[in-house]
């Protein structure tokens, strides 16, 4: 702070591997007394608690990021097709490496959506079951046994990395960087490898698997939900105004005339239990997570559309990167930085 290396305009840490709500709290506490009077101090940091200026859905938000983008990809019925899979996620088999916050909400939320979670890894070791595991049910077991293993109905693996070469439909590597390499990339089964972690994959490895028709869904844009919900957070914080008060309540009313409108041509009357949930305004989750959604969606077409325009040369990683340098190449035109 005192060299200013970070605050609201300057620099804005958010949590990661090892740090959380609590971590980020300190940070906030810490800051606002070194810089007594600043109106937005609550901005200089994310990932903070809801009473202390935090937003509602940050904390799934990378997880939920990673699930809207395998979601979207695996919509797209062409590349489907290249990878002898059908579109949609109801019934793909789906490894998961690491149940840290990130692979744990990528797990459920896949899970939620008909996916069949197969395997699941952490440092003690790793699972497989072909039937399919319940992943609240394996984090309950491990809460009470202090491990995976051992799971009724489940195959015990001896290593965490050993779940990286089973045969499935995606593979969410969501623990640590280089997991696969060029030492294991030929034995990985998947169709799809998605990076949840940071740099899970190694650029020899991502050679390998694109050799072998394997999708990469690449880091730099599968995890980037969490930044994406650190700065609806951010923008809470600078202007002072909760997500949804705005419009919540005018929406409850013009969805509640509606349906009165229906009830009178209809003749039938909802219960005001059913016409409550009916009506039901967007609260500041349901907003956050619409603007993840839209964004992970809205991101995924502009980085499959630019692998297209440079064809087979390029990989979905190459791709993000070029869509993100000619993105900064714009704003920077923009505003004139560039002639």
């Amino acid at each position: 702070v005192k060299k200013n290396f970070m605050g609201p305009g300057v620099d804005v840490p958010a949590p990661d591997y090892g740090t959380g709500e609590r971590e980020m709290a300190w940070m906030c506490d810490t800051y606002m007394s070194l810089t007594s009077g600043d109106l937005n101090s609550f901005a200089c940091v994310t990932g903070k608690p809801i009473s202390q200026g935090g937003i509602r859905g940050r904390t799934e938000a990378t997880g939920r990021g990673v699930f809207f983008g395998i979601r979207e990809a695996c919509r797209v019925t062409e590349d489907m097709r290249a990878l002898r899979l059908t579109t949609g996620l109801d019934g793909k088999r789906i490894v998961v490496q690491g149940l840290g916050n990130v692979g744990y909400h990528a797990a459920k939320f896949l899970e939620e959506d008909g996916a069949l979670i197969t395997g699941l890894a952490e440092y003690e070791g790793a699972i497989y079951s072909e039937k399919g595991l319940s992943v609240d049910k394996v984090m309950a077991h491990r809460k009470e046994t202090g491990s995976i293993l051992g799971f009724p109905g489940a195959q015990d693996l001896p290593k965490s990395t050993d779940v990286l070469e089973l045969d499935c439909d995606i593979l969410i590597p969501a623990a640590l960087e280089k997991q696969i390499t060029a030492q294991n990339a030929g034995n990985v089964k998947a169709k799809i490898v998605a990076e949840a972690a940071n740099g899970p994959v190694t650029n020899e490895a991502d050679e390998i698997l694109g050799e072998a028709k394997v999708m990469v869904l690449p880091g730099s844009y599968l995890n980037a939900g969490g930044v994406t919900v650190s700065y609806f957070e951010w923008v809470k914080n600078l202007s002072h105004l909760r997500f949804g008060r705005m419009q919540k309540r005018a929406e409850e009313r013009a969805y509640r005339r509606l349906v009165q409108a229906f009830e009178g041509m209809s003749g039938f009357t909802l219960e005001e239990d059913r016409m409550a949930d009916v009506t039901r305004g967007s609260g500041e989750e349901d907003l956050v997570n619409s603007g993840l959604e839209e964004t992970m969606v809205g991101a995924f077409h502009q980085i499959h559309d630019t692998k297209h325009r440079y064809g087979t040369r390029a990989s979905l990683r190459m791709a993000a990167m070029i869509t993100a340098i000619d993105k900064i190449a714009t704003s920077y035109n923009a505003a004139g930085i560039f002639p």
